[in-house]
């Protein structure tokens, strides 16, 4: 049988991996990417959802 709480950990891990690296490629200020990094790495699901919709998009745009 799947876990599904271990599935869904490791989906929302991945997650905030991928904003961590995404917010630090940010064109954003360092004192703003270490807020925007505390707050997906302190509330996962919902610093992720927040960052969703509020953080710091990349500088490659």
């Amino acid at each position: 049988m799947f876990e599904y709480g271990g599935i869904l950990g490791l989906i929302i891990l991945i997650a905030d991996i991928w904003a961590v690296i995404n917010i630090l490629g940010s064109g954003a200020s360092t004192g703003s990417k270490v807020l925007w990094i505390v707050l997906v790495l302190v509330l996962p699901v919902l610093g992720l959802i927040i960052w969703l919709f509020a953080g710091p998009r990349s500088g490659r745009a």
